[in-house]
């Protein structure tokens, strides 16, 4: 009995469990806050996931907490963070009613200090994923000077833009010009009053809303660099982008894609899955993640 439970015992000791926790830093005045997930018997040395929401989400949405989970059980580390999207420590999805006073372009600089992070505590080989349009903002990082620890991207359900997809999506929506509110909030911009609130604007997926004439002109504005396939033409590095077959929020980047191959860019379609890979299309998405990072896939 004794023997069998030394046994045990050392086995067990063998499996090192996996470590979660939440971790903080500082940047412009805010406190940003992100998942650290450690593999079990793993540190950031041995390479990391850094990991991205959508709009206006967070990191422990559905997608985004089970896709933690699901990496660390295929032996990968990851930190999911939060955009503190002009918020101090913020969780959970980003109020609708407002005010809003964050931009879009200001991404980019988040995920720069994540980096910095995780370079700072011996971090290995680094992938960063985003998903949707943190897809898209992750897909800027990488063509600008993204740092040299960044190994390789993952982009989930990515988007398109071309000109004049923004008024017609406003449209559809809202049943509503987007011309004159966009011109309004520029005037304000203009003079110096970006950060005027506008009541009673319907903004993002959210009605009625309270958001700053720098804000709604940072989202709305013709911005190509909302293109997805465009970006990666200026990307150098390994990516993955894991289009859903049933996408609806995002359908156009497969065809882009297939339409205008890159070397670089590996492009896999999980069929009949939907925008946020609910149930077992999470599992697939994690597969792929997991070849991508582990170098199993092409």
């Amino acid at each position: 009995m004794v023997r069998a439970f030394l046994i045990i015992l050392f086995f067990s000791a063998l499996v090192l469990p996996a470590q979660a926790e939440e971790v903080k830093i500082k940047y412009g005045g805010l406190k940003l806050n992100a998942n650290l997930n450690l593999a079990a018997g793993k540190s950031l040395a041995d390479g990391v996931v850094l990991m991205l929401h959508g709009s206006l989400a967070h990191k422990d949405m559905e997608l985004m907490r089970g896709l933690q989970d699901m990496l660390v059980e295929r032996d990968i580390s990851n930190l999911a963070f939060n955009l503190s999207l002009a918020q101090s420590d913020r969780h959970g999805m980003n109020d609708c009613a407002g005010p809003h006073r964050h931009k879009d372009s200001n991404a980019v600089n988040e995920i720069g200090q994540w980096v910095n992070w995780l370079k700072a505590r011996g971090a290995g080989d680094i992938t960063i994923l985003g998903h949707s349009r943190g897809a898209n903002q992750v897909a800027r990082y990488i063509a600008g000077k993204p740092d040299t620890a960044v190994k390789r991207t993952v982009l989930v359900a990515p988007g398109t833009w071309q000109p004049g997809k923004s008024a017609r999506g406003y449209s559809k929506r809202y049943k509503k010009d987007l011309a004159p509110l966009l011109q309004k909030a520029r005037a304000l911009v203009e003079a110096g009053k970006g950060e005027t609130i506008m009541e009673g604007i319907d903004f993002i997926y959210c009605p009625n809303s309270k958001v700053a004439a720098a804000s709604f002109v940072d989202y709305y504005r013709a911005d190509p660099d909302r293109d997805a396939p465009s970006v990666l033409k200026q990307a150098i590095m390994p990516v993955l982008a894991v289009v859903a077959g049933n996408d609806r929020v995002n359908p156009k980047f497969a065809g882009r894609m297939k339409s205008s191959p890159q070397a670089n860019v590996t492009l896999s379609v999980i069929e009949d899955a939907g925008h946020f890979f609910l149930d077992f299309f999470s599992e697939d998405l994690a597969d792929a993640v997991a070849a991508f990072v582990s170098g199993e896939s092409s």
